[in-house]
């Protein structure tokens, strides 16, 4: 099977140019006719079309030099000569491709607008690029001020909304806003499939046997810290030595394994957290994306 595995160059390709597509899609069937926006510089480039009647192509291109410039330099050359080709791609998809208008339904076109985009972004940045540079921008900025690139991203949308409920009215800001929504969510799930990792830690008195079955049973693989656990406030000063467990599964594993865990200590001590991104180890194989 590892012979029919497509070069990694092959495969980032292929994402690009289906992420392409889908944003094509997205935008000439589904925003740009019904005049509603996302965030980050395609809304900008959306805005700028809408209240000037620039063709959306040109725009698009343009408005993200400036970012693909700035992440060769916080980044590195290659995602800036892979994401200018992208945004180029994009472009030209725009200006030559004939999309048919699917619905002027304003719920329908915020909602699955979003989804499409979400697609197409999700899956060029699975090829190991941007169609949206606003990221970079956030990333430059963050290293300035004492903000997250979370809440930059955040404000620079709000500005964006707030100019096209001003200019366009808040019905197409609002609608705007969900399509916004529903395409972040769509690209961290593009991002991160159904396999999302989950860390989980687990505490307990059964330690050796809870060890024995997510290594012989589950068949995951465990790093072992070394604490103590006690230290209740009716007797704070008695305590006992104890491995404190980790390990990595996907998050459909979990009920699985806290079951396991359970059965055999149900007074154990279990916490997850999420994981972006995990390789190497005994892990469930997945894509390198």
């Amino acid at each position: 099977m590892k012979n029919l595995q497509l070069p990694s160059w092959l495969q980032d390709t292929l994402y690009v140019v289906i992420g392409i597509l889908f944003c094509g899609f997205a935008l000439k069937s589904f925003l740009v006719p019904n005049s509603f926006f996302d965030g980050g510089v395609t809304g900008i480039s959306l805005l700028l079309h809408e209240l000037y009647h620039w063709n959306i192509a040109y725009v698009i291109v343009i408005a993200n030099i400036p970012f693909i410039i700035m992440g060769a330099f916080q980044i590195n050359k290659t995602y800036a000569i892979k994401t200018v080709i992208a945004i180029i791609g994009l472009g030209l998809c725009l200006s030559f491709i004939n999309y048919p208008l699917v619905t002027s339904d304003k719920l329908l076109t915020s909602i699955f607008g979003g989804v499409f985009m979400g697609i197409g972004v999700g899956l060029a940045i699975r090829g190991g690029c941007a169609l949206d540079g606003i990221e970079v921008l956030a990333l430059y900025t963050g290293k300035r001020i004492a903000f997250t690139i979370s809440e930059i991203i955040l404000g620079i949308n709000i500005v964006i909304f707030l100019i096209a409920a001003i200019k366009l009215g808040l019905p197409t800001s609002l609608y705007s806003i969900l399509t916004y929504y529903t395409a972040s969510k769509t690209i961290s799930f593009v991002i991160e499939g159904l396999e999302e990792y989950t860390g989980v830690t687990i505490i307990s008195g059964q330690s050796e046997q809870i060890k024995r079955e997510l290594v012989m049973t589950l068949g995951r693989g465990i790093t072992i810290y070394k604490g103590e656990r006690g230290f209740l406030k009716d007797s704070f000063d008695v305590s006992a030595p104890v491995d404190i467990i980790f390990t990595v599964v996907t998050r459909l594993e979990v009920r699985r394994l806290r079951n396991v865990v359970y059965e055999i200590d149900a007074k154990a001590f279990v916490f997850t957290s999420t994981i972006k991104e995990a390789a190497g180890g005994v892990l469930k194989k997945r894509a390198r994306h």
